[in-house]
């Protein structure tokens, strides 16, 4: 196999990765749908969308896409177009660099988000 097709199966692992913790995120009082999509050119993002009882809707999201030479690595989570956690988009040159961010994006997303939930949870009461 050669390196470039090497750095595609690497960077599949990394999203199957980040895309089965997020799903895998529950809290016991709010449903949860996880999703995963392409967009144009060359993205994909993947995440959980929980629904609070008041109607509101959380999203934890990373992100991941190749354009002008480089892998664009985003993650946040929002409610309702606020950002609760907004990590930075980060643009690496290289494959590896992409992964390593794409899993510590994913990482802080999955450790942050029952405190988060949680927190809005506790606004409603």
């Amino acid at each position: 196999m050669d390196s470039e097709s090497l750095a595609a199966a690497g960077l599949l692992a990394a999203m199957s990765r980040a895309a089965a913790s997020l799903a895998a995120l529950r809290h016991p009082f709010v449903r949860s749908e996880p999703f995963c999509y392409f967009f144009p050119p060359a993205g994909v993002r993947a995440g959980t969308a929980f629904m609070l009882p008041d109607g509101r809707e959380v999203r934890f999201t990373v992100s991941v896409a190749a354009s002008d030479g480089a892998f664009h690595v985003e993650g946040a989570a929002w409610a309702e177009g606020e950002a609760l956690l907004d990590l930075p988009a980060c643009a690496t040159s290289g494959i590896h660099d992409g992964i390593a961010v794409l899993d510590d994006y994913a990482a802080e997303l999955v450790s942050s988000a029952a405190r988060l939930i949680d927190q809005l949870l506790d606004e409603l009461v």
